[in-house]
């Protein structure tokens, strides 16, 4: 049976469609699976969200949803069509995702829930009776509107166990206090990757990474899908990359099992109500490569909420550099106010072959391998990024009475005249050239040794610098512009 989808109430960005009815289905373990298929047309300029209403009746075991949509063709420069799903079960849409059961975006085109097991990207759990609604998601409409195709299928018995999570554990054996090298920000099958767990998991120890944390686009489901994969040598933190219109975010290291909404845009003013939600759970608050150019991708939600700032995500590009340089402007404007500064690190947002799982890793100066000792390193800005595990560095400055700080930290002497020498040793990093980056900008610049490994030493005030960090960049290969980033720390500042 079939039916068109009729456009019933609207909001500022949800829009609720016709309710579709099972309630001639016949019930009980023997009935047989009923189907309903709804067919429309989302015009342009449609809410970003979409719901279409499903009363689900009593003795279901098992909803199946797939649905297609017509990718009309449009002239160059104009956006086509491209549709995300999910669904909320009968305890509503509301803000905050109480009734959440799981979302696929673009990802997939059909999935299931039921007590004992969901598709990817889904909770598994009873189905119980109620108003369902699946959630279709416009990210682009095409001037000729988006026509699409919805079909639900119930399929009834016994509902069956669900079985209790197992999420991982908080803490892993590590190298006592040292510097441990994590990603952040990772998708698998259960979003838009192509990775297992399983596979993430073998890549990270490859690569050299004591953590790693799962962050699927606008879902939890791979909070349990890592059982048997952790272990002394990595710890797995669980999160979201919280997906909106107006920008992604990390939810990084949150308790598992925790769901973070992304139904609003910056205009809705909703962002820092969810963003204490991430601290509740644990979490820090981490803007993902906030000048990438995919649409809804650009962030533009400011960095007041921000614990870091992802500026520099995979193989390192011309967005990279835009992030960098607007987030060395933000350390002028803590030290101008006085303010607390935020903190950068770097992932590899890495889906499928070719990314590289650990391109680029940040790594975190931490008392242990444990989840509170690795955030907590991250929120201080004990931290620098690097490309791989073969480049390691170290860098602080002294000076006055043999006093010294380190990454993150804040070197105080005597006066603003007072002698500072800033040091960085490298290892790992042949062809490439130290670059120290004041609040003045880059006021010096040393090649290193063929070898890669070296040291690097410069000295200044802090009148004249209010903080350095350091960058060691590969060749440029455009004239005119700088090289690609093998290594960048969070800064030294100097007070006098």
């Amino acid at each position: 049976m079939a039916r068109r989808g009729l456009l019933v109430g609207t909001a500022a960005t949800a829009l609720t469609l016709g309710t579709v009815s099972f309630a001639d289905a016949a019930t009980g373990d023997d009935a047989p699976d009923r189907t309903r298929t709804v067919r429309g047309t989302l015009p342009t300029g449609s809410p970003d969200y979409v719901y279409l209403p499903v009363e689900v009746p009593r003795g279901v075991r098992e909803i199946v949803v797939s649905y297609t949509y017509e990718k009309t063709p449009v002239p160059a420069g104009t956006q086509g069509n491209a549709l995300d799903i999910g669904i909320f079960d009968e305890r509503g849409t509301e803000l905050g995702g109480r009734g959440f059961r799981g979302w696929s975006g673009g990802a997939r085109s059909s999935f299931f829930i039921r007590a004992d097991e969901a598709t990817p990207g889904y909770i598994a759990g009873p189905v119980r009776a109620g108003t369902w609604n699946i959630a279709l998601g416009p990210y682009t409409v095409a001037p000729e509107g988006l026509p699409y195709e919805v079909t639900i299928t119930l399929r009834f018995g016994p509902t069956g166990s669900t079985p209790k999570p197992v999420y991982p554990p908080e803490r892993a054996k590590g190298r006592g206090r040292a510097w441990y090298r994590g990603d952040c920000h990772l998708h698998s099958v259960h979003s838009d990757g192509k990775r297992t767990p399983a596979e993430i998991a073998a890549a990270a120890r490859a690569a050299g990474l004591d953590f790693i944390n799962s962050s699927e686009h606008n879902t939890y489901s791979a909070h349990s899908a890592w059982d048997g994969l952790w272990g002394d040598d990595l710890l797995v933190l669980t999160g979201e990359e919280v997906t909106t219109r107006n920008g992604h975010v990390i939810a990084l290291a949150t308790d598992p099992g925790t769901f973070v909404d992304w139904r609003y845009r910056a205009r809705d003013n909703r962002f820092g109500h969810y963003a204490k939600a991430v601290r509740r759970a644990g979490g820090l608050v981490v803007p993902a490569h906030p000048h990438a150019t995919c649409i809804g991708c650009h962030w533009k939600f400011g960095f007041g909420e921000a614990d870091a700032v992802e500026v520099w995500n995979g193989a390192y590009t011309p967005e990279d550099e835009i992030a960098l340089a607007e987030w060395d402007n933000s350390l002028v404007a803590a030290v101008r106010t006085s303010k607390p500064w935020v903190a950068a690190m770097g992932n590899s947002d890495a889906h499928r072959e070719p990314d590289k799982v650990g391109l680029p890793q940040t790594v975190v100066l931490a008392d242990e391998l444990s989840r509170e000792a690795i955030t907590a390193g991250i929120r201080a800005g004990h931290s620098y990024i690097t490309e791989s595990s073969a480049v390691t560095l170290s860098f602080g400055a002294s000076g006055g009475r043999g006093l010294h700080a380190g990454i993150g930290e804040r070197l105080r002497v005597d006066g603003d005249d007072t002698p500072v020498t800033v040091r960085l040793e490298v290892t790992g990093a042949p062809g490439c050239t130290a670059h120290f980056v004041t609040d003045q900008g880059t006021l010096f610049t040393a090649t290193l040794p063929g070898s890669g490994t070296g040291v690097v030493e410069w000295r200044t005030t802090p009148v004249y610098a209010a903080y350095v960090r350091a960058e060691v960049r590969h060749p440029a290969t455009v004239p005119g512009l700088p090289g690609a980033l093998a290594a960048l720390t969070n800064p030294v500042f100097l007070e006098g």
